[in-house]
């Protein structure tokens, strides 16, 4: 191994390698680390773990090839403890490798104890139809500072500011989460911000999704009514003194220039009101369960990028438009140059043009609409603070002579870190991908949302449970998605029952009949996290729920194990349903659900096997297996048809090994494929058939139907919107008709990134890219180059460094190259061969003549 091949990458759980972790939430962080490729060739045999606690060092040696989330070896963590860890490796040689770089991490607060903060809420003002409020204290701090902890939270949304400078580039802290059972609280490290003397804390609530609107029936004050801060400042100073600012009934508050702020309706801003250093009014102090508060998991959401504005006209109406060239989430920033006081700005937002005025009927009941009274003091940037919009397209009133530099599209959602890509020689293929992933980037603010323009926005389980696969392939995920599944964990009802949104708003019942599809995210999801990072705690975590909603369905099934009868979304907006009844899909509601049972049966006994739970893995196998012999029996025919003749019935069917054998999987893939053809290539399926089609196609020999149905462009289909303009991916297959009219649905979005599952077949079959074993230690490579396409590469970095497929065809055939990170090994499957290729980390490559990869 060369000197310089040092462990890389050295992270905490989940959170990005090579930094510094700050208000870990967990005593005993688990530690990874990649060997970068100059390491190639290199088996690592054991580790050692450096551990620095204050200046005292240990060092732990482990006899171990693992280098994924390996046990932290050292005494638990305590509240505020800050520790470094460095890492060496020894291979088969004998020989160690250098030391990593140091890697820090400081921990949260892991006890209720820690805090000695109380809930302040403002009195007589901030309520729900007034200015957003401000909280404030003053406080005087003597020489020798050495470091500063701000440890925050709200109900509601907050920004704090310490002395004139924001904490954070945070937005929309602390997130949003099951707030009455979790709710996160934020650390930052402020000791910059803090000097000697006089210093000012201040914090400006806004609703966000406490107290603001929240879902399609128009609530408000979901859960509470009353906006709040909690903050304790710690200023730790060089003789070990420890002075902490907390909010009580001591600090103050005053009404800011936010008239009105939510996230559907947008925000009210009066530049004329200064923020106030000087606060009339009381607080009250709240009490409330501090062992509700934990740290994140995940990033949060912040900027992610600024998009300028690509055109400015004006409408046949004569209002101004800008549009932004791509369809984004986040909000408006406008520089105005001189203005009178009390000028009045109005922006409003919209995803699609028609008849070339803003279309803003599929926001439903959102205004979407941001509006500002000027100051008249100069020049002024103008942007929102508490709200957030789904859109391409601004209207922009009161701006005489508006050009493309004075305004810009700030983009926001989760600072999830980029793992994977996709391309190829097709523009319009390369567009749908693009597509997926800007779908995914919108949607993913703090919860997978379903979409993020009207007046929805809400956490649907299934759209992320046929999902999940593309969205870890695309970006980190694992603790977004972690931390909402442990929300998941916390809404689930006593019976077992998974609300179709997380978090559930509808406490009422209006989410908590089971549905197939929806409720399995309890299983597909932990289940895809595993397979794709290796991470074998949040089976641990989630298995209990996922055993629930297991048992909850077979107690519905009754004793013949058939999931029948009840309400269900089934093949939800299936293109032939009406525009008006997504429920009414080819597919029968009831084979759907039965074959959902079997699935989520099989994982969880999966997951009892990881974890080894040999009761568990018997009692669920078991389970598993009679309900798929109930289903065979009920659905299926001898000769292999399957019970309503749809596409998504045979996928299911064929991929979830529901047919009593080959010759009828063999039956059922020809049907499908017949089926296929006889749409003449163009999509049959809604959410549940859409991800499973081409993977069914495939595995039954038909992948040039599946190829076919790829590239079809014509409506339905994936590349229809692609030729209608989209840039992200729609709700439904015809969300905007071929003459640029808005589809007459009620449900209509143009930013929903369900229908992108497809890109995860995209990766593992088109590029050929895919795991073999949890984590991607060991990596299938099996491509299946569409005549359509001369070249195509997936890359992806997994937990062990990043994974490469490309192939390209040239005058003599195609050629293979495979790049194999250390630490994982590689089952290469040329194309047109019956060659297997097993294989450790390097660059590999492969000439296939014409004659064995014909196109």
């Amino acid at each position: 191994m060369p000197s310089h091949a040092l462990p890389t990458a050295v992270r905490f759980e989940h959170f990005d390698g090579d930094r510094d972790v700050l208000g870990i939430g967990t005593s005993r962080p688990r530690l990874s680390w990649q060997m970068p490729m100059a390491a190639a060739g290199f088996v690592q045999v054991s580790y050692e773990i450096e551990i620095d606690r204050s200046g005292a060092i240990d060092t732990f040696a482990v006899e171990s090839a693992d280098q994924v989330l390996v046990p932290w070896p050292a005494a638990s963590l305590k509240s505020r403890e800050q520790v470094g860890v460095r890492v060496r490796v020894r291979g088969q040689s004998g020989n160690w490798s250098g030391w990593s770089k140091q890697v820090r991490a400081e921990a949260g607060l892991f006890d209720r104890g820690d805090w000695t903060a109380r809930f302040v809420s403002p009195r007589d003002i901030g309520g729900l139809d007034q200015p957003a409020p401000v909280v404030s204290t003053q406080f005087d701090v003597p020489e020798g500072v050495m470091s500063v902890r701000l440890y925050s939270t709200a109900h509601g949304i907050y920004v704090a500011d310490l002395n004139g400078g924001r904490v954070s580039e945070d937005q929309f802290a602390p997130g949003w989460t099951a707030y009455d059972a979790r709710l996160r609280y934020q650390v930052y490290d402020v000791t910059a911000l803090v000097a000697p003397g006089r210093n000012t804390l201040t914090a400006v609530l806004g609703n966000g999704w406490y107290r603001g609107r929240l879902g399609y029936l128009g609530d408000r004050g979901v859960y509470g009514d009353r906006l709040a801060f909690l903050a304790q400042l710690e200023i730790t100073m060089a003789s070990g003194d420890v002075i902490t600012i907390a909010t009580d009934g001591r600090w103050r508050s005053a009404e800011s220039g936010i008239l009105a702020d939510d996230f559907y309706n947008g925000q009210t801003t009066d530049l004329r009101h200064p923020f106030t250093d000087i606060a009339t009014h009381d607080v009250d102090v709240i009490e409330t369960d501090h062992s509700l508060l934990v740290a994140a998991e995940g990033p949060p959401v912040r900027t992610t990028q600024v998009l300028p504005a690509r055109r400015v006209w004006r409408s046949p109406s004569g209002r101004t438009l800008v549009d932004f060239g791509q369809n984004a989430v986040g909000r408006v920033r406008l520089h105005v140059g001189a203005s009178t006081a009390g000028q009045q700005i109005l922006i409003r937002h919209a995803e699609v043009l028609e008849n070339n005025e803003l279309g803003t009927r599929p926001l439903r009941a959102a205004e979407a609409t941001d509006r500002f009274i000027l100051s008249g003091q100069g020049s002024e940037i103008l942007e929102p603070l508490f709200t957030f919009h789904g859109f391409r397209y601004a209207e922009v009133t009161g701006v005489d002579d508006l050009e493309e530099a004075d305004i810009e599209l700030v983009v926001l959602g989760s600072e999830l870190r980029r793992k994977g890509w996709f391309t190829s020689s097709d523009a319009d293929l390369n567009q749908l991908h693009e597509n997926v992933v800007w779908g995914m980037r919108g949607n993913f603010l703090d919860v997978p949302t379903d979409c993020p323009q009207r007046d929805e926005r809400l956490g649907w389980t299934g759209d992320i449970q046929i999902f999940a696969p593309t969205a870890s392939f695309l970006y980190d995920v694992s603790g977004f998605l972690s931390s909402w599944l442990a929300d998941l964990s916390a809404e689930q009802l006593p019976d077992g029952t998974v609300p179709h949104i997380i978090p559930d708003i509808f406490k009422s019942g209006v989410s908590a009949w089971p549905a197939a599809a929806w409720g399995d995210a309890a299983t597909v999801v932990p289940w895809v996290l595993y397979e794709r990072t290796g991470d074998r705690g949040i089976l641990e975590r989630q298995f209990d729920s996922a055993r629930q909603w297991v048992d909850a369905v077979r107690d519905r099934s009754g004793s013949d194990l058939l999931w029948r009868g009840d309400r269900q979304f089934g093949d939800w907006l299936d293109p032939t349903a009406p525009p008006d009844d997504p429920f009414r899909a080819k597919a029968d509601p009831d084979v759907v659900a039965s074959a959902h049972f079997v699935r989520s049966a099989e994982i969880v006994a999966r997951m009892a096997t990881v974890l080894g739970r040999a009761h568990e893995e018997a009692l669920y196998s078991d389970l598993a297996a009679a309900a798929r012999t109930a289903f065979i029996r009920a659905f299926v025919e001898p000769g292999g048809a399957v019970h309503s003749d749809s596409q998504t019935a045979y996928a299911m069917a064929i991929l979830w090994d529901l047919l009593p054998d080959e010759k009828a999987r063999d039956a059922a893939g020809e049907r499908l494929a017949q089926l296929v053809r006889d749409s003449d290539w163009r999509i049959s399926t809604g959410f549940v058939g859409t991800p499973l089609v081409c993977d069914a196609l495939e595995i039954t020999g038909h992948i040039d139907d599946a190829h076919r149905l790829l590239f079809q462009s014509e409506l339905p289909s994936w590349l229809y919107p692609v030729r209608m303009g989209a840039t992200t991916i729609w709700e439904r297959w015809d969300s905007m008709l071929p003459d640029g009219t808005i589809n007459p649905g009620e449900m209509t979005s143009f930013n929903h990134y369900a229908l992108g599952a497809i890109a995860d077949w995209m990766h593992r079959s088109v590029a050929g890219l895919a795991p073999a074993a949890p984590g991607y230690r060991a990596i299938s490579v099996r491509p299946h180059p569409p005549a359509q396409l001369d070249f195509a590469e997936a890359r992806h970095g997994t937990p062990y460094g990043e994974a490469i497929v490309r192939w390209h065809r040239t005058h003599v055939g195609i050629e293979l190259a495979v790049t194999v990170p250390v630490g994982t090994t590689a089952v290469i499957e040329p194309p047109g061969t019956d060659e297997i290729h097993r294989v450790e980390a390097g660059v590999h490559r492969y000439t296939l003549p014409n004659r064995k990869a014909h196109r």
